[in-house]
């Protein structure tokens, strides 16, 4: 049986932390491949085109063999929902032991989410430390813990753990206010992605 990561999000747009993330789950839980699925259209935020998230991420994946970005989400059209994500993705790789990579916040949301109790139950959760807080690994796993209760609440069994990652003190936010700000992001985002931004005038005032 094989073992593949779905690292979803709006990747708005992906920069080093997101990376370091995948590297992190490759390592720590002998994953074959990362799949990275970016939100066509997140019900819950106002992003960047579509096409100008995919291209970055593809641009910033493309030297590792073990990523693949996949366009489940694009082909299915209307709201971006995880169980729809992760049963396309279980059709196209039958035979896998899923797990999904998530941030803090994120994961904190999911008590929440659409179709939560099939979701929560199909795959093992990957959770990632809020990159910019400096929280150490036994803050965040209470934090995990909190949100396991929740869920025991609503009859729900989750498993998960905690990526280690190095703290990197980045997010899409950030870059996208320097970039209204015409400030730097060579240090944030490889170098492809950061020729993109610019090229494409991305995040700036003129581009809203």
């Amino acid at each position: 049986m094989r073992q593949l990561a779905i690292f979803g999000g709006t990747f708005d747009p992906i920069h080093w932390g997101h990376l370091l993330i995948a590297e992190t789950a490759l390592n720590q839980v002998s994953i074959e491949q990362v799949i990275w699925t970016p939100s066509f259209h997140p019900p819950h935020k106002k992003a960047a085109e579509f096409e100008h998230r995919l291209a970055m991420l593809q641009l910033a994946t493309r030297e590792n063999s073990a990523f693949t970005v996949s366009l489940t989400e694009v082909n299915r059209g209307g709201n971006s929902y995880a169980i729809d994500t992760l049963i396309n993705l279980s059709a196209l790789y039958p035979n896998t032991h899923w797990y999904w990579i998530a941030g803090l916040d994120t994961f904190q949301t999911l008590p929440r989410w659409y179709r939560r109790h099939e979701l929560a139950t199909m795959c093992d959760w990957l959770i990632a430390p809020r990159l910019l807080s400096g929280e150490n690994i036994a803050q965040s796993e209470s934090i995990c813990k909190q949100v396991e209760k929740q869920l025991e609440k609503q009859l729900v069994t989750i498993r998960w753990q905690i990526l280690h990652t190095p703290l990197v003190r980045v997010s899409s936010s950030l870059i996208r206010n320097l970039c209204r700000e015409r400030k730097l992001i060579s240090h944030l985002v490889p170098e492809e992605v950061r020729y993109y931004i610019t090229a494409h005038n991305l995040y700036s005032d003129e581009s809203e």
